[in-house]
């Protein structure tokens, strides 16, 4: 397969994430209106949504080191299909938050065997960069989903909303039985006996270069995570702003994104990847530090208390940006053998800290702006102390012969 194929199949595949989740955010306020449910349940669908997704990694992980990338994700992709068309039909909230889990499920498979596929073909460093190319396709479909969720929402109804979705996991299965080749150089035929998977668990959360890495790109997503499960609520209920210019702003979070992967990969050619994510820790924390700052001050309920939010998320999601791509990467590089049963525990320990994450947002949004900026206060300086320190002993990502 060609670098660029590799690059555009991968953005699909990523961008399932952000697609399931950022163009379902708008639609949240009408489905809580249209289904007469109270903030905790809507807020259930996208924990629920999240704790699926990580669980399943565990289970999809070891299953495509076995039998391959291709099935697991030719598989999970007709599942999500089938799941996004029940979500469309929903009559009530429980059916919502059973397709929603299912959907997650589904996801799974997609997002774990995307980063298993890099640590496939190539070395960590040239992965490092593959996978900041993908996440910037990932970044440029974010870009339209708010929109399109804020648009499709106002214009015609939240089910034409989530029909959308439907449609993008079509694209992405199309596109996969088109010209996906099998990538996993060799099965290993133990890797679903219970003996075989329990130590192969315990040998990489042992690992301090997975463990350093992994809580790098988990610290980093929890941020976005805070400000995706609350910015709907703070922008078109604390500020007033409609679904459509809530998209928009939403746009331009994305646009943030994409400029800070181009200039992680413009800084891993030029320096290692631990003094790249060094420097972009500051930016994280800042982002955290001043969002909380102007919170406080109040400057949220003025005209302009839409930039006050924005300005400082920019900051965050330039630094995303570089966290994400060498974060998952790097995570993985140890092991080349067993890369989706890797990739599959990181998936799970990210998504299980965006369950308790959105349990604690689901009891603490009695004023939506204090609970987005603090959330992100606590995770930007987690993800600052594990750069500055833990990256730079123990995260160089060395390929090892594991096993």
């Amino acid at each position: 397969m060609h670098r660029h194929f590799v690059v555009v199949l991968l953005a699909l595949l990523l961008g399932l994430q952000a697609v399931t989740t950022d163009l379902y955010l708008p639609t949240l306020p009408a489905i809580r209106d249209s289904l007469g449910t109270s903030m905790g349940e809507i807020q259930l669908t996208l924990t629920a949504l999240l704790l699926a997704f990580g669980i399943s990694q565990l289970v999809w992980g070891p299953m495509s080191d076995r039998f391959g990338r291709r099935p697991v994700l030719l598989w999970g992709m007709s599942a999500y299909v089938l799941a996004s068309l029940a979500c469309v039909a929903a009559p009530g909230i429980d059916w919502l938050i059973a397709a929603r889990a299912v959907q997650g499920i589904a996801m799974g498979a997609a997002v774990m065997a995307a980063r298993a596929i890099v640590r496939d073909l190539y070395p960590p460093h040239e992965g490092a960069q593959v996978m900041s190319q993908a996440l910037t396709g990932l970044g440029v479909i974010a870009c339209t989903c708010a929109p399109v969720g804020g648009l499709l929402s106002d214009w015609v109804g939240w089910r034409y909303a989530l029909f959308s979705v439907t449609l993008f996991g079509l694209l992405t299965l199309g596109l996969l039985l088109w010209g996906y080749r099998e990538t996993l150089p060799q099965r290993r035929m133990d890797a679903l006996q219970w003996r075989s998977l329990w130590q192969s668990n315990v040998e990489i959360f042992r690992h301090p270069v997975f463990l350093t890495w992994c809580a790098l790109s988990s610290a980093s997503y929890l941020g976005l995570f805070t400000f995706l499960a609350t910015s709907s609520f703070v922008f078109t209920q604390q500020l007033g702003y409609s679904k459509t210019t809530y998209g928009l702003l939403m746009l331009t979070m994305s646009l943030s994104y994409i400029v800070g992967t181009f200039w992680g990969r413009w800084m891993l050619r030029r320096t290692s990847i631990h003094r790249t994510v060094g420097l972009a820790a500051v930016l994280s924390v800042l982002g955290g530090a001043l969002l909380t700052l102007l919170a406080h001050l109040g400057v949220g309920q003025a005209w302009y208390g839409g930039w006050a939010v924005m300005l400082p998320v920019y900051c965050y999601m330039f630094a995303h940006g570089v966290h994400q791509p060498c974060g998952q990467s790097a995570a993985v590089a140890p092991f080349p053998f067993k890369a989706g049963t890797a990739s599959a525990l990181n998936g799970f320990l990210m998504m299980l800290g965006a369950f308790f994450m959105g349990d604690w947002l689901g009891r603490n949004m009695d004023v939506p702006v204090f609970a987005l900026a603090h959330g992100m206060l606590v995770w930007s300086t987690l993800l600052a102390i594990v750069a500055w320190t833990a990256v730079q002993r123990h995260g160089r990502p060395l390929t090892l012969e594991a096993a």
